[in-house]
């Protein structure tokens, strides 16, 4: 059953307002959080916005104790570029939603000593991570590339699966850390 399908059979205005007021936040959200994610990915691999570039970013890396700096500056970068455009868009949410969710459970990691609400801590990664958790149980909405197609996941199963997902790809970043 689609979002559309829904709509259509149902017959208090004030549910359809609902259901659409629903989709245009969800449009929002997405479009708004997937590109600012993407651009932060931008900013690492290609230098745009102002950011370090690929060499510099791979290097911060090596400094932040990732080594080597080169396989995760990159991963970092290709992370957040391709899953900020998924999200965005509205393509395949749940893995884009599990690949930013993963992504900020390492930022969360990385700058949890910084405390919260002090401006070098992990507020912004925990918000980025709130947000892709929401994304993925809700779903891309109906105004997407997703929107309306038999492939279109939301709800409580695929987003625990993207959670678990993001949890496992974390852990598995921050061991190698470790262990590399």
């Amino acid at each position: 059953m689609t979002v559309g399908s829904t709509l259509d059979r149902t017959a208090v205005p004030a549910t359809r307002d609902r259901a659409l007021s629903t989709d245009i936040g969800l449009l929002i959200l997405r479009v708004v959080f997937g590109l600012l994610i993407a651009a932060h990915g931008s900013q690492k691999l290609f230098g745009w916005f102002d950011g370090p570039g690929l060499t510099d970013n791979n290097a911060g890396f090596e400094q932040m104790g990732f080594n080597p700096g080169t396989f995760f500056g990159t991963l970092a970068g290709l992370s957040e570029f391709t899953g900020g455009l998924l999200l965005a868009l509205g393509v395949l949410s749940p893995l884009g939603a599990a690949i930013v969710l993963g992504t900020t459970i390492v930022i969360i990691h990385t700058t949890f000593d910084g405390g919260l609400l002090t401006g070098k801590g992990y507020e912004t990664g925990l918000l980025y991570a709130v947000a892709a958790a929401a994304l993925a149980f809700t779903g891309p909405g109906r105004f997407s590339v997703d929107g309306n197609r038999p492939w279109a996941r939301g709800g409580v199963v695929w987003g625990l699966l993207a959670v678990v997902v993001a949890v496992v790809a974390a852990v598995l970043v921050l061991t190698f850390k470790s262990v590399l």
